[in-house]
């Protein structure tokens, strides 16, 4: 049973065992994904699979066919030999990971696994995504993330056929992001000295400092590692609000540039916002040309979403701004501020995206928008001409408690989000028109980390609920009870061999 579920597989008799003597075939851009083969399966298995004119695992690409799209593939096994085919690279590489979940779940460990007999079923399966964008979103900000942590989830997401990882760098809790333009971004940003226990308006904090920054090399070789996996980093600068840490850094991009502010302990909504003079406008095309440097994704975000206007309200300077521009009220310089920083990014050949809000705001079409609140706003997107990426809150947010249970730990307070929640999710919902839906490129599930301070806390939210949120984006005619628990059942030593401390209530 393969997660996710692949659109036609046909099992067939026999098996195909990989020994010492088994020798792979690869040619021109094939071969690196041959590679990829060997690095992912050496670890458990310690074969070699040597490159060999005649092997008996072949990896194949042909451009021309096109009914296998971007990324879908074709993979054979009978009793002699292993096929992989795909149309491109991407294709293949996808063949590979279902090739790892063929061989028995220890082929997935990072330590050796003797006296395991490697052997995979003989089966037919073509297989492709229903959408382009398959994602993953980890905030950075508010815990920090460690490298480690960020190789290790490129990897499982991988393994899931996921191909975003979307980093949330910057928020008012902190900036992880270096910024040469902008020492003190990471010099003061990065730490706080205490952060709040339990949800937004809690009175109560552990007074302990929470630091972290990465470095470029850091983040140059996350870039590269995905790459190798097929997967994207796309960074989010979150703007222009969000922005409590680099205030705290640079108080003169504020409304009020003569106020110290700390980087903010608690959780919730920070009514802090830059200002929309001039030096914050060169602030933030400096940030994102080092941005776009480190990061080559055509997409680069800039967060937008909850940006309270209490502060561009008293502001003469900002009163006058929203004047100037004939804007009806101070509260849609959310708009024009993103439309600006957004052309910097179009103009490097860039695609600017941003969360969705409904507060009378309008973004150049070329955004393409992230609908977090509700599908709706989502449709009222597609409706405008946006790309859009689906990601409701309570359907995608796996910082939401996954159960009712007195034993589960603690989440956001507003929601549960369920596995048959997390599955039920469609990116581009049946009723909408062909129209919407075609303006779809995908979803991706959200994990927040307010409340995530250690690995296996990690891994408890995201895993299985990204299983079930990878499967639906993949192939959106799973069904539940039908071909998901199944594949679930199987896939849970695969996530035990991997070091995942998923939940077992899931």
């Amino acid at each position: 049973m393969i997660l996710p579920t692949p659109v036609d597989l046909v099992p067939a008799a026999g098996r195909f065992t990989l020994t010492e003597r088994t020798t792979v075939r690869a040619d021109g851009d094939a071969a690196p994904v041959a590679d990829l083969l060997r690095t992912l399966l050496r670890p458990a298995t310690g074969l070699p699979l040597a490159p060999g004119a005649d092997g008996t695992v072949a990896l194949t690409l042909d451009p021309a066919e096109r009914e296998l799209g971007a990324e879908g593939y074709r993979l054979t096994v009978d009793p002699f030999q292993v096929t992989l085919h795909a149309a491109r690279p991407a294709g293949l590489r996808h063949a590979v990971q279902t090739l790892r979940q063929l061989l028995p779940p220890e082929a997935l460990s990072a330590r050796p696994a003797p006296g395991v007999e490697w052997s995979l079923p003989a089966v037919r399966i073509v297989d492709r995504p229903r959408h382009a964008w398959r994602g993953f979103m980890i905030d950075t900000a508010r815990h920090f993330q460690p490298i480690d942590r960020l190789l290790a989830a490129v990897d499982r997401i991988a393994l899931h056929k996921l191909n975003v990882l979307h980093l949330h760098l910057t928020d008012d809790q902190g900036w992880r992001l270096p910024v040469d333009a902008y020492p003190r971004l990471t010099e003061i940003g990065a730490g706080r000295t205490r952060s709040m226990l339990g949800h937004a308006g809690s009175t109560r904090y552990d007074d302990l400092p929470h630091q972290g920054a990465y470095t470029k090399a850091e983040l140059r070789h996350l870039v590269a590692y995905a790459a190798e996996r097929g997967v994207t980093v796309v960074p989010e600068i979150d703007m222009p609000g969000h922005t409590r840490a680099a205030l705290a850094a640079y108080p003169q991009l504020g409304n009020h540039p003569e106020r110290q502010l700390d980087v903010w302990t608690e959780w919730g909504v920070c009514e802090t916002v830059l200002g929309v003079h001039e030096e914050v406008f060169a602030f933030c095309r400096a940030v994102l040309d080092e941005t776009m440097e480190l990061f080559p994704s055509r997409y680069v975000h800039l967060g937008g979403d909850e940006c309270p206007t209490v502060e561009w309200e008293t502001s003469p300077a900002a009163r006058r701004k929203a004047a100037e521009l004939g804007l009806a009220e101070p509260a849609h310089l959310r708009g024009w501020f993103l439309g600006r920083v957004g052309r910097h990014l179009l103009e490097a050949g860039r695609i600017p995206m941003c969360w969705a809000e409904a507060d009378g705001s309008t973004l150049p079409v070329e955004f393409t928008v992230m609908p977090w609140r509700d599908a709706e706003h989502g449709r009222e997107a597609a409706r405008r001409g946006h790309d859009i990426v689906m990601a409701p809150h309570r359907a995608t947010y796996l910082d939401y408690p996954q159960s009712e249970h007195p034993e589960e730990p603690l989440g956001q307070a507003e929601y549960v989000v369920d596995l048959p929640t997390a599955h039920a999710h469609l990116a581009a919902p049946e009723h909408w028109g062909e129209d919407e839906r075609a303006k779809v490129l995908g979803t991706q599930a959200q994990l927040w980390s307010e409340f995530v301070t250690t690995a296996e806390h990690f891994d408890y939210l995201a895993y299985p609920r990204l299983c079930a949120i990878a499967d639906r984006a993949w192939n959106p005619a799973s069904d539940y009870d039908r071909d998901f628990l199944p594949a679930l059942a199987a896939h849970r030593p695969r996530l035990a061999a991997l070091g995942v401390h998923h939940a077992e209530r899931g």
